[in-house]
């Protein structure tokens, strides 16, 4: 069956795997549909993200394909079946796609690695602060600002809906000192950060500028990890539209970058800790700093 509407993050990387796994098994798109009783156009339809691919057939090619981790073929075959509803729905047409597609790949992640140089991450943003971010972003009355807002503030129940899922946040000592939010509520702010980072599941680093070691990687990514590395999405923010990568290559490279700005960045915000060994040098401590700079 062909979807309606437009084709979403998810379903173009459903297909975009299945591609991969075909091609590398070495089979034509002739060969792959007739173990499923697919003609060619079907297969590359299937392919493209634009019809959806049933739980038998999917196991089928997952076989001839010589698939064998579990952990990947539950995660894509979760994808593939999911109907891409959710509390984002209610939104459409009223935010960019793009939006739409970051609250479906977030919805479905266990785990979230986010690296960010010049903003605090959208899901531990302020309203005050998204206010100021958004307020040249919507001049063209194509979108109302605050409804993008409210859609951002309802992205961070992810944060306490399971707290299974796990937040690893590494944010460059840039983006503290920025004050485009204003001072008030630039030191809300780095408050809330402090609050955010005593959850049980949120983890937050901070990058200061004395860094030592290696170049830090300079540009902004998010990893939504949904239980599977191999099928991880990194998300880059772009000023028109976000990009989305799933390439094999990319993950690992990713992965790998945010290791390296983990590994640069301050020991993580732990208060406890912090007051009871204050020579110790890590990113509360910081966020301590610069929350007393912001009283001056």
């Amino acid at each position: 069956m062909g979807y309606k509407g437009p084709i979403s993050q998810r379903q173009r990387r459903f297909g975009e795997e299945l591609q991969r796994l075909r091609t590398a098994a070495g089979l034509s798109s002739a060969e792959a549909g007739a173990l499923v009783g697919m003609k060619v156009p079907a297969v590359s339809h299937t392919e493209a993200g634009r019809i959806t691919l049933n739980p038998e057939r999917l196991e089928v090619w997952l076989d001839a394909y010589g698939c064998t981790d579990p952990s990947y073929r539950k995660v894509l075959a979760e994808m593939g079946q999911s109907t891409g509803k959710g509390w984002w729905s209610e939104f459409e047409g009223r935010v960019p796609a793009l939006a739409l597609d970051l609250a479906e790949a977030e919805d479905r992640a266990d785990s979230f690695s986010v690296f960010d140089t010049l903003y605090v991450p959208g899901s531990l943003q302020l309203p005050g602060y998204t206010e100021a971010i958004y307020k040249d972003a919507y001049q063209d009355g194509r979108w109302d600002e605050a409804t993008a807002v409210q859609f951002r503030m309802d992205r961070q129940r992810i944060l306490t809906d399971d707290k299974r899922r796990r937040f690893h946040f590494v944010i460059h000592e840039a983006a503290l000192r920025m004050r485009f939010a204003g001072t008030s509520v630039m030191r809300d702010q780095l408050l809330h950060l402090i609050e955010m980072a005593e959850l049980p599941n949120v983890t937050i680093q901070i990058m200061p500028f004395d860094a030592p070691g290696r170049v830090p990687y300079s540009g902004a990514f998010l990893i939504c990890n949904p239980g599977c590395t191999d099928l991880s999405t990194i998300i880059l923010d772009g000023p028109k539209r976000a990009i989305h990568l799933g390439d094999p290559v990319d993950v690992v490279a990713y992965h790998q970058k945010f290791q390296e700005a983990s590994d640069l960045a301050l020991p993580a915000v732990d208060s406890a800790k912090s007051r009871r060994d204050s020579p110790f040098r890590d990113s509360w401590g910081l966020l301590q700093h610069l929350i007393y700079l912001l009283q001056t």
